[in-house]
């Protein structure tokens, strides 16, 4: 059964990501990252039949060019329709990202660190720590009405604070970047082999079905695979493997994937 909080997938994957986060029930949305074109992005939320001046913020997970690219471009473009959509950003990622200031002069700028409780859009929004080699990477756990929705990417490993705030969610957006297999014996250079599977590089589909098998819960009913590699993965494999979890455990609990360039609603 549909909850009050719907995630829609733009993109997610090396390419570019963007996430929104919608309030099913009074249409206000949060954008998280933007490391796609502003047509992308725009595009994406046709298809997901959201307005953009909808969007009253944007939060940042961390500083790689796959997730905040497209932000100054984003939003010149949303200036140009009213929007002006609060910028919630880690004072050491926007250092990371000259572009940024861009953004900025067209929006009020937050600081952003792990362990804060922000409200934006009627939401209650809980920044956690992720394990991974930017200048600092964070999560969200999103909370309204009584609904939640946990969303990681971009993470060796599943931290403490990251595992709390992704139990007892409905919608669990977690990232299942790369089958090992693949990995080991794909084209990838030696030592990018090593930082993606290290504990600062990204989960693994056996990884997210670890954790996946730790948050199973009555509660939940949506898992989407996120940042899934198109070079040593495959958009099946994932949701083969965490299928696999919720089958073993006997829940009913739907799973499907995130997609680079096909935008996905989950409700």
């Amino acid at each position: 059964m549909a909850g009050r909080l719907k995630l829609h997938v733009i993109a997610s994957g090396s390419k570019g990501n963007a996430s929104i986060v919608e309030d099913g029930a009074t249409g206000r949305c949060v954008l998280v990252d933007c490391g796609v074109t502003k047509r992308a992005l725009l595009a994406g939320c046709e298809a997901s039949a959201i307005d953009p001046a909808r969007i009253e913020a944007v939060l940042v997970t961390h500083d790689h060019s796959d997730h905040v690219k497209g932000l100054p471009v984003a939003y010149r473009g949303m200036a140009k329709l009213g929007c002006h959509p609060d910028l919630f950003v880690n004072d050491a990622v926007f250092a990371a990202v000259p572009k940024m200031t861009e953004a900025a002069e067209l929006c009020c700028r937050h600081g952003m660190e792990h362990g804060d409780a922000l409200s934006v859009a009627g939401m209650d929004v809980q920044v956690f720590p992720t394990s991974h080699d930017a200048v600092w990477s964070c999560g969200f756990r999103f909370e309204c009405e009584g609904d939640a929705l946990g969303f990681m990417t971009d993470s060796g490993v599943v931290t403490p604070e990251a595992h709390e705030a992704l139990s007892d969610v409905r919608i669990l957006a977690l990232e299942s970047n790369h089958d090992l297999d693949m990995l080991e014996n794909g084209s990838y250079p030696y030592q990018l082999k090593v930082r993606v599977r290290s504990d600062r590089g990204h989960l693994s589909n056996v990884q997210a079905a670890r954790e996946l098998s730790e948050l199973v819960s009555d509660r939940l009913e949506q898992v989407v695979s996120m940042h899934v590699s198109q070079n040593n993965n495959t958009y099946r494999l994932p949701v083969d493997t965490l299928e696999g979890v919720v089958v073993t455990m006997g829940a009913d609990v739907h799973v499907q994937t995130g997609y680079q360039s096909q935008p996905i609603d989950v409700m």
